[in-house]
């Protein structure tokens, strides 16, 4: 039984802690300073509580003496002081951060590490990144690649049409960072929350716009290979211009703090949601140009007699699949690890992975 030490036991660290204690090959000793949410861990003998500062660097050192990797369900500006450490004692990491500066970090501190070091382990980036470079790559030539993620309320019931579903510091940080890009063949950066486009799918209305971190390090990639590539975060109709007036007109995007007060308290969590992924790849094949297309609908459900949200379910099954695959040898064991590494077949035939099957893929299966 592999060692496990899990960082953050918030919405997204409850769950993963759900899955590798229930599935019998993990020990996992999940860390947080907040007591309360580790309180609320449901207990079982392959879990072990630990309240430790992260911040504090011995302590998290000793902590990961001994461990198999230790994985990241901390804020983005948090996860940086795991990588350091597991950089450090040579135990394989794993994060979920879209945050573009904390993977420049981990891509640096993998150059003298002993272990891997695979950031972006999510749904965006993450999943995502898996389906659009197994489309991209069978393609002779590539001409637009086009990744579309939403996390969405079943239910919308306020102006944004919006419930928290997950970090709500990872939210504000991809609506006001600096976006990558390819346009034209150029590698660039666009601004958040522009780029405005409409679309419908299964008779629903949606907007979508550009938002920070979700391609990963697929630009680098794809950095001469592809003519347009592109990311934006799907919404219901109507949220992107109450988010550019309380960003832009209101200011609140040099007050990052009061706006997280402010949807945290505003703003209701739901297990009532809906994930979509949706991925358009475009192209010449033996001459022709040719398009295909992935799309899916993730909801929430009950897993172990608990009902998790949609957001969870996909998040979590994202940094599981990876160490499963990573503990099967299926993956580097040293260094740098890309999204782009991971098999998309490999991914969706995982125990974790299989929770992203589509009617389709059940099929193909059976």
């Amino acid at each position: 039984m592999k060692q496990i030490l899990l960082l953050g036991s918030g919405k997204i660290g409850a769950i993963i802690a759900e899955l590798l204690t229930g599935c019998g090959d993990y020990h996992v000793t999940v860390a947080d300073v907040d007591t309360s949410n580790l309180k609320r861990l449901t207990e079982h003998k392959n879990l072990t509580t630990l309240v430790l500062d992260v911040t504090d660097k011995a302590a998290l050192k000793r902590a990961m003496q001994g461990k198999f990797a230790a994985l990241s369900a901390c804020p983005f500006h948090i996860t940086k002081h795991v990588a350091r450490a597991a950089a450090k004692t040579g135990v394989h990491y794993f994060d979920l951060t879209e945050d573009v500066a904390c993977t420049n970090l981990v891509k640096r501190l993998a150059v003298t590490s002993k272990g891997a070091l695979m950031p972006q382990c999510g749904l965006a980036p993450g999943f995502i990144t898996v389906v659009a470079y197994e489309l991209a790559k069978h393609f002779d030539e590539l001409h637009n690649v086009h990744m579309r993620v939403g996390a969405l309320p079943k239910y919308p019931s306020n102006g944004l049409k919006y419930n928290l579903t997950w970090s709500t510091d990872g939210l504000i940080n991809e609506y006001c960072n600096p976006c990558e890009a390819i346009v034209e063949g150029e590698l660039m950066q666009v601004p958040p929350l522009e780029e405005l486009e409409t679309f419908s799918l299964d008779g629903i209305s949606y907007e979508a716009f550009n938002t920070s971190g979700g391609l990963g390090t697929l630009c680098d990639t794809l950095d001469g290979k592809v003519k347009n590539l592109n990311y934006r975060t799907v919404r219901y109709p109507g949220h992107r211009d109450i988010m550019k007036m309380l960003l832009d007109d209101l200011r609140l995007r040099d007050n990052r703090d009061l706006l997280k007060e402010i949807f945290e308290s505003a703003l209701p969590l739901t297990y009532q949601d809906v994930v979509l992924v949706f991925v358009n790849v475009s192209g010449l094949k033996n001459g022709q140009l040719v398009q295909e297309s992935y799309a899916s609908k993730n909801y929430s459900q009950t897993i172990n007699g608990k009902l998790w949200s949609a957001i969870q379910i996909t998040t979590a099954a994202g940094i599981c699949t990876a160490l499963d695959l990573m503990a099967e040898g299926k993956l580097p064991q040293q260094g740098f690890v890309k999204q782009e590494d991971v098999l998309f077949d490999d991914f969706i035939n995982n125990r974790f992975g299989q929770y992203y099957k589509r009617p389709q893929d059940k099929q193909a299966a059976a």
